[in-house]
């Protein structure tokens, strides 16, 4: 007989997904796929995201929907309502987590806030994410992905300058935020159980896509100096960045002297390597476009995926620039199953992206799959009653 798996890391704790959309919702997933208890709270209409997006799936919900709700209970119930509000004071009681993603102002009027939630529970660790945070002169105002990558400053150095603005191809602030919540919340309930006292975290889009300016603003603070859009290329070394072959681009770096000697070599032009406009990193980050002209003379000479292999072969970092669909199919990808297929009642098999962190001694399992909306109601309003008798 084998042994007796380990739970997972967070079984026993119960989360409130009382969010919507994406930040909220894939925090809380993040959570579920570690054994957390997640009963996803929702309005008698659903979270907004089943009936998202352009295509329609068998049943009602969007694909983006179940990519963000695995392994978590939908319970429906109106908290505009004193019966709703009575049944969400119940399941607070259970609780040790609560995510919510209203806008500021939304969960008083309610009564659902963290100070009205912590007389009942004073352990709870409540989560709030919005687009601007819980207070400051835009705390009011509506927030998405785009306008957080907008007034954060994440826009202004993304793409091309001098070209039109250009939001990053993810969703940087939705998901960052995502990360930083669940990083926040789980640091207060490790404390909760040495203290107590849970307490209310603040998370933002906007403070979330700012933390990611590390070096933009490290620049700046050093420098006076605006950052700029630059493309593929990077502040930091060169060339580092997207370099044309023959039949199209791939990416490349030799970030260091030693990597730039083997470049050279590997290019054989000796020359470069002790020109006085490229001797140095400083230099050729200062003269990076007559350098990336001079080595794209070289690289026109074979194609991509030559370049790429001889460039590992000699300790070169190099890598060709693929598509989704390429990334996800490709070997490696498939390797670390980034695509996993789950059970639905109604899709049947539907495929969702894969564990991004893989926990080796206890490895995340999908054991639900993305609710129905209210699917678990009934189920849940049964074990408060079991709970009173």
């Amino acid at each position: 007989m084998g042994a007796t798996p380990m739970p997972l890391p967070l079984q026993g704790i119960r989360v409130l997904d009382v969010s919507q959309v994406m930040a909220g919702p894939f925090a809380c997933m993040l959570l579920a796929d570690l054994g957390a208890d997640v009963i996803k709270v929702e309005p008698p209409e659903g979270d907004q995201t089943r009936g998202a997006m352009g295509f329609k799936m068998k049943g009602p919900d969007s694909m983006g929907f179940l990519n963000m709700n695995r392994n978590k209970r939908s319970l429906t119930v109106d908290l505009k309502t004193n019966e709703g509000k009575q049944v969400f004071y119940e399941l607070a009681k259970t609780a040790d987590v609560i995510v919510e993603n209203y806008r500021p102002g939304v969960v008083q009027r309610l009564a659902i806030d963290y100070e009205t939630i912590k007389k009942i529970n004073p352990k709870i660790v409540y989560a709030s994410i919005s687009g601007f945070g819980q207070s400051g002169p835009w705390a009011s105002r509506p927030g998405f992905d785009l306008m957080a990558q907008a007034m954060s400053g994440v826009m202004s150095v993304t793409g091309y300058k001098g070209e039109k603005p250009v939001k990053a191809g993810v969703p940087v602030a939705d998901i960052g935020c995502a990360l930083f919540a669940t990083y926040g919340l789980l640091a207060a309930y490790i404390g909760a159980q040495k203290t107590g006292q849970g307490q209310h975290i603040d998370a933002s889009l906007f403070d979330s896509a700012m933390a990611f300016s590390v070096w933009d603003m490290s620049e700046y603070w050093g420098t006076g100096v605006p950052p700029a859009p630059l493309g593929t290329s990077n502040k930091m070394s060169a060339p580092y960045q997207a370099v044309k072959a023959r039949d199209g681009y791939f990416v490349m770096g030799a970030t260091n002297q030693k990597l730039w000697a083997k470049l050279c070599a590997l290019l054989e032009r000796p020359d470069l390597l002790q020109h006085p406009s490229y001797a140095t990193v400083s230099l050729r980050l200062k003269n990076r476009e007559a350098l990336i002209k001079e080595i794209e003379q070289e690289f026109a000479k074979k194609d991509s995926a030559d370049w790429v292999d001889t460039m590992l072969e000699a300790g070169i970092p190099a890598g060709p620039i693929l598509s989704y669909p390429e990334a996800f199919e490709g070997e490696h990808g498939t390797h670390r199953r980034m695509c996993m297929e789950i059970d639905h009642p109604i899709e049947g098999k539907v495929k969702n992206i894969g564990f991004p962190v893989k926990m080796l001694g206890t490895p995340q399992q999908v054991r639900r799959h993305p609710p129905l909306l209210g699917e678990h109601t009934g189920e849940i309003l049964a074990e408060l009653e079991a709970l009173k008798a």
